[in-house]
């Protein structure tokens, strides 16, 4: 009967499995560095992670993207930014909302307008993906 090991990952091994087993040269490097805690460290925390992802998500969308340039130079009401996109309201209002949760864009009220500007944030990443093309 073969003896049963835990592999890395904290699961059932077979004792010389190489599928469970760290390679020496990785595990002597993660020892190095301070071992699986110190590999953990490194990881933003989760409200970072979540915040980074809806940024991602956000500027993975090319309608998303193309409101940004639209209100790069200027700060437009939907009504402005409809007319160029030429979707929905609904469908509209769920890409600004993205924009929005994501830091990217912001509304202000002006009576009875909400008007659109692109934040600080939604400038510089923008510039990033024209710098990523390139």
């Amino acid at each position: 009967m073969k003896r049963k090991t835990t592999s890395c990952c904290g699961m059932p091994a077979e004792k010389g499995d190489p599928a469970t087993e760290i390679p020496e040269q990785i595990q002597t490097e993660l020892d190095a560095m301070g071992g699986l805690e110190a590999l953990a460290s490194h990881i933003p925390p989760a409200a970072e992670l979540e915040m980074r992802g809806k940024i991602y998500q956000a500027l993975s969308d090319p309608l998303r993207l193309t409101i940004l340039y639209i209100i790069k130079d200027q700060p437009l009401c939907v009504c402005v930014i409809n007319r160029f996109m030429r979707l929905s309201g609904s469908k509209l209002s769920y890409h600004l909302t993205g924009l929005k949760e994501a830091g990217l864009v912001e509304g202000t009220y002006e009576g009875n307008w909400i008007i659109y500007s692109i934040t600080d944030r939604g400038r510089r990443l923008l510039q990033c993906t024209e710098y990523a093309v390139r």
